[in-house]
């Protein structure tokens, strides 16, 4: 079966290959400066990620998946010709995202905390980490609720949030027999989730730079109330855990944990990141103190890229700060320091240390591997308008369907994230729409439509395959990607039906006081009924 699949896979690739060499087709290089594809604006400039993430569930192999999407958007944009086609995918892709300041401060970051991680490791940090949590957690649901608790805590920024809980909360889990799928789901869902209903984060500086003509802060505050898919996605992971509850590919991973294997699948992404382990040198402090040196060193970074240290408060500093270079400062920082500490304590040489640099680069390579092509698919549906089709298609709808607005905000929201793997995204091109239609007119309608387009582009963005956010939930709990995507995906899709539905609830009363209450109450009972279904998991 796996053998027919991968052939299934290359048939398609060469099939593309061939299709993008046809000569007929010849690519004219004296074209236009400004090139429009035939394609551009139309429902072709979402077939690229689309055939990508379907490829990815179907064959269980992301990086040709990606590639294959790639191409196709290669193909597209060029019209069917060899030499265009080679062309945008190489210069206008994969060079041009890695030439992108904001992508390569993020992959430093990825690769400082991958050292960070494997100097923990070294010194014997996660294993003392991972024996006192045992003394003091003593059940599946302690260590369950202590990783969702700990997200939430982390709120500053998703990335940041990602690889800490990861780092910090895998000894725990795996002492009491999580799987690294569930891991990865709690890891994911209170990263983007938790990240959009906070106000001082690097989203809530994202989503009040969209929102032109308005007191962008003001409006994020009172929006959050109407954010049901991040709300619903707590309430979700709390019940989960207290029903003892799980379902669909996770049921499988679940009860394979809890007999002794965590990873259900054969392949081991991260298995050189678990030699590296070692017990009995180090103490807890050895982990509790890089990762608290992380945190305020990151936000330090954030607000010193936002002006604070010039004299801007600390809110506007925070919202106009750059999460790229700030994350990147703040670690670095954190790495000097821990390295010092290390090594005062006598508990690793420095040449050790320094050993660890190529190993936490390894650690991290797949998930940026995944993030390069992830972006560089990105690039090609921009570059075939895939925001302009869809901001089309949200002002054809807004006429005659007032009441419904949010609900399709919020459909069309998600379906953006998903195809194109951004949240951000998503906001910049849903959130412009809806302030011209509600501006001025009802005020309470667009901020329940700003909140709908921030929590479909959430959802999107927690389902999509291509998702960075969702590559570094997998790297942060050195779980196989594809693993995570398919064990997440029918939890976020039920807290997605909720959220719909929910969205028409307040598209009518217009006020968070009845529509997040029945929302809760909607979560809890389908809960419930599917546990009616499947029943409790073992212990």
């Amino acid at each position: 079966m796996r053998e027919t699949k991968r052939k299934i896979l290359w048939l398609i690739s060469t099939v593309m290959l061939l299709v993008a060499c046809c000569p007929m087709l010849a690519f004219a290089a004296e074209e236009a400066e400004e090139y429009v594809p035939a394609m551009y604006a139309t429902f072709w400039s979402l077939i690229p990620p689309l055939v990508a993430i379907v490829l990815a569930l179907i064959t269980k192999e992301v990086y040709s998946s990606l590639f294959i999407g790639i191409l196709i958007g290669g193909v597209f944009y060029s019209g069917f010709a060899f030499e265009g086609t080679v062309t945008h995918v190489f210069q206008g892709g994969i060079i041009s995202v890695l030439s992108d300041s904001y992508n390569v401060g993020i992959i430093v970051f990825l690769v400082i905390l991958g050292i960070m991680v494997c100097m923990m490791n070294k010194v014997g940090g996660s294993a003392a980490f991972g024996q006192w949590a045992q003394k003091h957690i003593k059940s599946r649901a302690g260590a369950q609720c202590a990783t969702i608790l700990l997200g939430i805590l982390i709120f500053i920024d998703d990335y940041f949030n990602c690889l800490t809980v990861g780092s910090v909360m895998r000894p725990v889990t795996d002492k009491h027999k999580i799987s690294r799928a569930k891991l990865s789901y709690l890891i994911d869902a209170t990263a983007a989730p938790v990240c959009i209903i906070a106000p001082i984060s690097s989203w809530a500086a994202a989503v009040t730079g969209f929102v032109e003509g308005e007191d962008g802060f003001s409006i994020f505050i009172r929006a959050i109330p109407y954010n049901f898919y991040a709300l619903l996605t707590i309430v979700m992971m709390f019940s989960l855990v207290l029903l003892k509850l799980d379902y669909g590919p996770m049921r499988l991973h679940e009860d394979n944990a809890i007999k002794g294997d965590i990873y259900t699948t054969p392949d081991r992404p991260y298995a050189d990141a678990e030699k590296e382990i070692v017990e009995g040198k180090g103490k807890v402090i050895d982990l509790v103190l890089p990762i608290i040196l992380l945190i305020v060193f990151c936000i330090i970074g954030m607000i010193y890229t936002g002006g604070f240290f010039s004299g801007t408060d600390f809110v506007t500093s925070f919202s106009q700060s750059d999460a790229s270079v700030g994350l990147v400062l703040g670690s670095f920082f954190a790495f000097v320091i821990t390295i010092i500490f290390y090594v005062a304590r006598r508990l690793i040489k420095f040449n050790e240390c320094m050993a660890c640099i190529p190993e936490g680069f390894k650690a991290m390579v797949p998930a940026i591997l995944i993030l390069t092509f992830a972006w560089t698919l990105k690039a090609m549906t921009d570059s075939l308008g895939a925001d302009v089709f869809v901001s089309e298609l949200v002002k054809s709808s807004a006429s005659g369907f007032m009441n419904f607005l949010p609900a399709i905000i919020f459909l069309v929201g998600c379906g953006l994230a998903f195809a194109t793997g951004t949240s951000w995204g998503t906001f910049g091109i849903l959130i412009p729409i809806v302030v011209s239609v509600f501006q001025g007119q009802n005020e309470t309608m667009m901020i329940i439509s700003i909140s709908a387009c921030m929590a479909g582009a959430v959802c999107g963005d927690h389902c999509s395959p291509i998702s960075d956010t969702t590559i570094m939930s997998s790297a942060g709990a050195q779980c196989n990607h594809v693993n995570h995507v398919t064990t997440q995906l029918p939890y976020a899709i039920t807290v997605a039906a909720v959220s719909f539905f929910v969205y028409i609830i307040a598209g009518f009363v217009q006020t968070a006081w009845i529509a997040l209450p029945a929302g809760i109450v909607l979560m809890v009972a389908v809960l419930l009924v599917i546990r009616k279904i499947f029943g409790k998991e073992a212990e």
